[in-house]
């Protein structure tokens, strides 16, 4: 049970409520994480705004890759949990390449190089090394895309820290893949 509450939407703050129906527009659901940041309208108001932002950013098989990688590197399975199913069922990623990712890799060789950079960014909290820069630049990125690497792995924190936090209670439209398992 989460350690949290997870408010239904108009138990949630005035302010957010606007913003949870924006969720619910957009998803036809409102996940339990977005409910738990829904009890600060401006963390609310801030997530959603990254998450906009960041969804301009790459293309959603190397997000979902990376949010994939950084949930395994942060222990969290709620957000293993949804962005697996995500992954998998949204963007198509294979379930081969969803374990690949929990590891940092991928099937695809230039998403391995953005899979594996974000999850050395993740697990050294930045302190990449020079090769590792070198790296990613050399499988295709551009400095802008390595940027774009890092915010999407700073949301990717963000919730994770939040469902570790809380120990958020996984969404019944997620089947539960756990941090703690086998990859």
């Amino acid at each position: 049970m989460s350690r949290l509450t997870i408010p239904a939407r108009d138990e949630a703050p005035a302010e957010s409520q606007p913003l949870l129906d924006g969720v619910f527009k957009k998803l036809g659901v409102v996940p339990n994480l977005f409910r738990i940041f829904a009890q600060s309208p401006a963390a609310l108001g801030g997530l959603l705004g990254l998450v906009g932002a960041n969804s301009k950013m790459l293309d959603v098989k190397t997000r979902e890759r990376i949010a994939i990688a950084v949930a395994q590197v942060n222990g969290c399975d709620y957000c293993l949990s949804a962005h697996t199913y995500i992954g998998t069922k949204l963007a198509k990623i294979t379930p081969e390449d969803a374990a690949l990712n929990r590891r940092g890799a991928s099937t695809d060789a230039k998403a391995a190089a953005a899979v594996g950079f974000a999850a050395k960014v993740a697990k050294l909290r930045g302190q990449v090394s020079n090769d590792d820069i070198a790296a990613v630049k050399t499988a295709g990125y551009s400095e802008a895309q390595v940027v774009e690497i890092v915010a999407i792995v700073a949301e990717n924190v963000m919730t994770n820290y939040l469902n570790n936090v809380a120990d958020t209670d996984i969404d019944i439209d997620f089947p539960v893949v756990q941090t703690a398992a086998a990859a």
